[in-house]
């Protein structure tokens, strides 16, 4: 590390930055080794595990159909409902959605590119945030590390969310089984959810549209999302190839999944929904690609797995670009597929198009709702093993945070048996459980999307950075096109950031500033104190040195 006196350059002290030899010496060392189990195969599949679910399956919808509900928080406070629940003032992207998705496949598709060079190149835990420390300084990897909460924890929110509304469907289309509303989701979505099914009946999958009240307010928690968030976290504490087996099992579920409703789902495509294809112009087009840019970060959260690979350098770029490209063109199908079935504006608010789409199909074709329960179950494979992976990357970016005296050092707990992160895992289910019981899924989305996007701006410009820094470091994977590809990942990241809501950029803002806030009054100083030390124990080996 270089060490640098915080008391006569703060400036410098604030940018000190780590090379990548020392961070991968630090995390290959034998008392912090994790077991290597992941091949180039699991990398893949754990990439689709979290591409393929997050925008067929949850995000489609509210992109296609935009976002206006107007949601009230339980504690009906004016602060809570400004910072969680305002109006979003989103227009859909109607059937357009499609060129939605090509614009946010091909961000992304440079970033990732930039993720691959710098995942081989420093093979250890932590993703963007380990990355931005060796090239960017201390501050700049606080700052993506903070961000990458929203990444990770605040993007699982909107799976949870998602999951549980596909696991109502899966309840009521298989068994014939309704939960009450108030049960199965927040309060602003059940507010709304009850006004659209009193408008159309045929929608209904719960047992009770009432809500309870408590104190003069009306409830709702979303129960199931808890529960999906408690089992996925105990997977992830037993061990991370216990995980992959789980994950494997999940892919193959929902790709079969995925590819029966397309092929099943085109029989029942009217051409005349896909009319207009545009109808609210390319800024809602450009809109729906921040949203469902959320689609195809997983190859992100592979980054984060690194230190538990069996060859890093080689198998971090085959999985990364391997399932990026695999499930570009699934997503233009289903979306494709589902705009067709149905108008777009049937999707407003729903965290479960596929399986609404698939139950109109149902009462349509003189009850056939095996199709319907067929693919919901492969939905909810998708939300697992989605949920399953970014619940493995958070933690380990806690743990790496903590390893360099950012956060607290159980956070960087190993469990003794198992060699995972333990505290953080179990702390991030927990906050990712009880936030699903309150947030909707297109609050939920937007945050996590703004935060992705700042963090991948950072990661290109770090790879440029690092190669004038470090120019003969080996890279067994170089970023092709240096410095136009990186660049042009940095322009068309901050393109769909700008196209984001207003109010979206103002909680970001405020999540950064309290971020900002923690960093200077543990974080810097906790590390000027670790690094203060680390300079004497150099000056006294030297001084040693010298007498001898």
């Amino acid at each position: 590390m270089k060490i640098v006196d915080s008391e006569t350059d703060f400036i410098r002290s604030l940018f000190r930055t780590r090379s990548p030899k020392d961070l991968v010496d630090e995390a290959y060392h034998e008392t912090r080794l994790m077991k290597k189990s992941l091949s180039a195969f699991d990398l893949i599949a754990m990439g689709i595990g979290a591409t393929i679910g997050s925008g067929i399956f949850a995000l489609t919808g509210t992109a296609a159909a935009g976002q206006t509900v107007i949601s009230r928080n339980v504690l009906d406070t004016p602060i809570i409902n400004f910072l969680l629940l305002s109006p979003l003032g989103r227009d859909g992207a109607g059937p357009a959605i499609i060129i939605s998705f090509l614009i946010a496949a091909v961000a992304c598709g440079l970033t990732a590119l930039c993720y691959a060079e710098l995942a081989a190149m420093i093979p250890v835990s932590g993703s963007a945030y380990t990355f931005a420390y060796a090239a960017l300084g201390e501050m700049v990897a606080w700052v993506i590390g903070w961000d990458l909460i929203l990444e990770y924890a605040v993007g699982n929110i909107a799976i949870a969310v998602s999951w549980s509304d596909y696991f109502v469907h899966f309840l009521h289309g298989v068994f014939n089984l309704k939960i009450p509303l108030w049960l199965a989701t927040d309060h602003g979505t059940a507010i709304a959810k009850a006004a659209e099914v009193a408008k159309h009946p045929e929608l209904n999958v719960y047992s009770s549209l009432d809500l309870p009240s408590f104190f003069g307010h009306s409830i709702a928690l979303n129960m199931p999302a808890l529960a999906i968030m408690i089992i996925i976290t105990w997977f992830l504490v037993v061990g991370v190839q216990e995980s992959a087996k789980m994950n494997m099992a999940a892919v193959i579920v929902k790709t079969s999944a995925v590819l029966f409703f397309v092929f099943y789902g085109a029989f029942f495509v009217k051409p005349e929904n896909w009319v207009p294809f545009i109808p609210n112009g390319w800024p809602s087009v450009f809109g729906a690609s921040a949203i469902v840019f959320f689609s195809f970060i997983g190859f992100d959260a592979l980054s984060s797995a690194a230190e538990e690979c069996k060859n890093p350098q080689r198998d971090m770029p085959i999985g990364m670009l391997g399932s990026l490209i695999i499930c570009s063109l699934l997503y233009i199908l289903v979306s494709l597929v589902l705009t067709g079935i149905l108008p777009y504006k049937t999707y407003a608010g729903d965290a479960a198009p596929v399986a609404t789409a698939l139950h109109a199909v149902g009462a349509n074709a003189n009850g056939a709702n095996w199709a319907y329960a067929l693919v919901t179950i492969g939905a909810l494979a998708g939300m697992t093993s989605v949920i399953l992976v970014f619940q493995l990357g958070q933690p380990r970016i806690f743990m790496a945070m903590a390893r360099d005296g950012l956060l607290p050092k159980f956070f960087g707990y190993l469990h003794p048996k198992y060699r995972t992160p333990l505290w953080p895992t179990i702390l991030t289910g927990a906050f990712v459980g009880v936030s699903a019981m309150l947030m909707d899924i297109g609050q939920a989305a937007e945050l996590t999307n703004i935060g992705t996007l700042a963090a991948f701006i950072l990661v290109c410009g770090g790879v440029m950075m690092l190669r004038k820094t470090h120019p003969d470091f080996n890279r067994p994977f170089k970023c092709p096109g240096s410095p136009i590809l990186p660049v042009a990942g940095i322009l068309s990241c901050l393109g769909l950031m700008l196209s984001l809501p207003i109010l979206t950029w103002l909680r970001f803002i405020i999540w950064m500033a309290v971020g900002m806030v923690i960093y200077f009054c543990y974080g810097y100083r906790v590390n000027n104190r670790r690094v203060a030390a680390e300079k004497a124990l150099q000056n006294e080996r030297s001084d040693e040195t010298q007498s001898v």
